[in-house]
């Protein structure tokens, strides 16, 4: 891996959330028990999905792959952020940050693209119910789990591999838990103005497209849902749109705010961070999913057939 003419530096040290002894063992028991719940509600989603066939549908299939994505995005930081709350020595090569950052760019950048496809979905279900099978065929909804997945592969293809060219220098403290592409640009000695116009072209339009293709469901949803005239029906659907709008709004202004804005690692930059890749992928798959009927129905039913094994 080329790490420019001037890499002389093999490690950073990241500072990580707190230097309190007593406070990182009380951050280690709560993000271990976070990450622990990530991962069992999205691989427990992930595989009643794939047992049960009335889950089978174009919504499900989103959250399939979305809590896939969260697995990943969770896994990729947590892990290393727990080590280094108990070691004294909270170092990470560089070869390793390079690493992390471009696993993040791809798994954040496929779950905002994911998340304006399962918003476009829920506005067909609602706003065209009769058309939802038409519209929303197999074939379809398959190239749009693809297409999120190119779109988030592209946009680290264009900015990621400019990072390895980058000389690396004696300034190696990155004021962060994680390595992240606004992270690194701190630690280069060499000019970073070609990766930052990189990120920026390829992280405005996605931005753009992911941000107005949800607000653009989003008001067709509330439109349909002021004509229901049901009282019931119509709180039930606000309640559901504005508990996935509101994770929607947190991942993507969080993760806009940390790669728009300098880091600095000041506590609110911090806690956008952590909104953004550590809550909100232990959230998801009870927004989505684990409080939806059907998914508690199949739940049910996955279980039982384990119980009859024994």
């Amino acid at each position: 891996m080329a790490l420019g003419n001037h890499s002389t530096m093999m490690e950073s040290i990241l500072l990580g959330l707190s230097s309190d002894p007593h406070t990182q063992a009380l951050l280690f028991v709560l993000f271990l028990l976070v990450y622990l719940l990530t991962l069992t509600g999205n691989m427990t989603m992930r595989r009643v999905i794939r047992a049960d066939s009335h889950l089978h549908t174009p919504m499900y299939y989103f959250l399939s792959h979305l809590s896939f994505l969260d697995l990943c995005f969770s896994s990729v930081t947590v892990p290393k952020m727990l080590e280094n709350l108990l070691s004294k020595r909270k170092t990470i090569s560089v070869e390793s940050c390079l690493a992390q950052a471009f696993f993040v760019f791809i798994t954040a950048g496929t779950e905002a693209s994911l998340l304006s496809v399962m918003a476009y979905g829920r506005c067909v279900a609602i706003c065209q119910p009769l058309l939802y099978g038409q519209v929303m065929s197999e074939q379809w909804y398959a190239l749009l789990v693809w297409g999120s997945w190119s779109l988030g592969i592209l946009n680290t293809l264009i900015s990621a591999p400019l990072a390895t060219k980058m000389g690396f220098c004696d300034t190696h403290i990155i004021p962060h838990y994680s390595c992240e592409l606004p992270s690194l640009f701190l630690l280069s000695c060499s000019d970073a103005s070609t990766n930052l116009i990189a990120m920026l072209w390829s992280l405005i339009p996605h931005g753009l497209v992911t941000s107005l293709s949800i607000f653009f469901s989003c008001a067709c949803i509330v439109f349909t849902i002021l004509s229901i005239t049901s009282t019931s029906g119509r709180s039930k659907a606000f309640s559901m749109c504005s508990s996935r709008l509101t994770t929607v709004i947190l991942f993507s202004g969080s993760g806009f705010l940390h790669y728009f804005t300098p880091t600095s690692g000041c506590s609110l930059e911090l806690v956008f961070s952590v909104l953004y890749s550590v809550v909100i992928p232990m959230l998801n798959p009870l927004i989505y999913s684990l409080r939806n009927k059907e998914v508690k129905a199949a739940l049910q039913r996955t279980l039982g057939k384990y119980l009859q094994c024994f």
